[in-house]
């Protein structure tokens, strides 16, 4: 077989077996780098992980921007735009304290940190402080090109957001702006389809790495706390939202997962809520939700809504962090906890990991940040699960809100497009090829 036909083929191959593919291969080369301690092998897959989470990092200081103004602006030409902002915010208000209630419970039934025995003399504070007065003044940027540069995605939400208000407030004169930045996202979400191509091998690169790095050796004394985010996330991903599409939504959740479902294993491998926006927002599109609310809610929750990593995760990791170091919790202190979690979301910023929530879970309740050090290594295995759970609820919310609203198209949502591989943005110029039979027409 030439090198053309095995690329074809390859493009033929579904887009969610290629990345099973990359998983698949990630932990066989990752085993062998480790156990025959092949220094190379363990470098080269550590390189290709990092070269796949920089791209997707590249691209998030104009992504965000750009996505969240237009996303402001565009509430204009939304019927009822007050209204459905604020069932949004309502539903991931409701989202997040029941997923920090569930983490809350696990921890409490698990007891994760009983009896681990940890040389906690020799661990570190993060550099990171995530207290309080730091989280608040630091929503207000003192440096606009310090925000980007450092990819400061909270600070960039906050500019974005006044941005586009005062575009709304200046009106027609403003169109230029707002062409723009429509002009500027549709670039960086062309660009990034490149990038999430890449997935597959970037899969294999992050995959192999951690297994590389830490093993099994590393997870077995932390198998508890591991386990317990699993199946938190996996309650709130396969139970709770379910439910509430069935109850509150009344649709059919089987439709949800099938047209969800790309965006929600991309998550999973790319650990980056912002990384995959664009397809959490086709996918959000392709279940019915209008095109205007979708541009509005999906970006808007790819930085706040992170029912994974900031109520689940940092509830959980309390509790662990408070057996390890024998520290009291009661009940000021859990529900400080959801609290926290609700409010404080936005610090996890749709990048990958939650250690700023995490710090700022912690130090709000008294506990001391040294415990972030005990989980820094199992991380990026936490954090695969964590973000498919953020994705999952960014999918979920505006359903609800679109069902309940009367504006979801059933249609559309009972039958979901299939989205094998991630193609160009549905407002990329197509061209319409032939009809064949009674379908729409193909598209190229």
């Amino acid at each position: 077989m030439s090198a053309v036909d095995s690329v074809k083929s390859l493009k033929r191959t579904p887009f969610w077996a290629q990345i099973a593919l990359g998983l698949v291969f990630g932990v066989v080369l990752g085993f062998i780098a480790k156990e025959y301690s092949v220094d190379w092998l363990t470098e080269t897959l550590t390189q290709i992980g990092t070269i796949f989470v920089q791209l997707l990092k590249l691209a998030v200081p104009p992504l965000v921007f750009t996505a969240i103004l237009v996303s402001v602006v565009n509430l204009r030409n939304v019927n009822n735009a007050a209204r459905l902002a604020a069932q949004t915010l309502l539903w991931f208000l409701i989202t997040s304290l029941i997923a920090v209630g569930i983490g809350i419970t696990i921890g409490l039934v698990t007891n994760p940190g009983d009896g681990f025995k940890a040389p906690t003399d020799k661990l570190k504070a993060p550099t990171t402080n995530g207290d309080w007065l730091d989280f608040i003044t630091g929503i207000v940027p003192t440096n606009i090109v310090k925000s980007f540069s450092e990819v400061n995605v909270l600070q960039i939400v906050f500019l974005a957001v006044v941005v586009g208000a005062a575009t709304l407030s200046v009106g027609a004169k403003a169109e230029p702006i707002i062409k723009g930045a429509e002009i500027i996202l549709e670039v960086v979400q062309k660009a990034l389809w490149w990038v999430i191509k890449l997935s597959p091998l970037g899969t294999l690169g992050l995959i192999g790495k951690s297994v590389a790095t830490y093993g099994w050796d590393l997870v077995k004394p932390l198998g508890t706390f591991t386990v317990d985010i699993y199946v938190g996330c996996a309650i709130v991903l396969f139970v709770v939202y379910p439910l509430l599409l069935a109850l509150v939504g009344k649709v059919n959740p089987l439709h949800y997962y099938k047209g969800a479902w790309p965006a929600i294993q991309l998550a999973f491998v790319s650990r980056s809520s912002v990384g995959t926006m664009p397809v959490t927002q086709k996918v959000t599109e392709r279940l019915g939700v209008p095109k205007d609310y979708a541009s509005f809610a999906v970006p808007f929750g790819a930085t706040t809504k992170m029912d994974g990593c900031a109520a689940i995760y940092p509830a959980i990791a309390a509790i662990f962090v408070s057996e390890v170091y024998g520290v009291s919790l009661g009940i000021k202190e859990y529900l400080l906890i959801a609290f926290v979690s609700v409010i404080g979301s936005a610090a996890t910023a749709g990048l990958t990991g939650a250690i700023i929530m995490l710090t700022l879970t912690l130090s709000t309740v008294g506990l001391p940040l040294e415990g972030v050090a005990l989980l820094l290594a199992i991380d990026p295995i936490l954090d695969m699960m964590r973000t498919a759970v953020n994705v999952a609820g960014q999918v979920v919310v505006p359903l609800i809100v679109s069902a309940r609203e009367g504006t979801l198209d059933l249609e559309k949502y009972n039958n979901p497009r299939d989205l094998e591989a991630p193609d160009e943005p549905e407002d990329t110029p197509r061209v319409p090829l032939q009809k064949t039979d009674d379908r729409e027409p193909v598209t190229v």
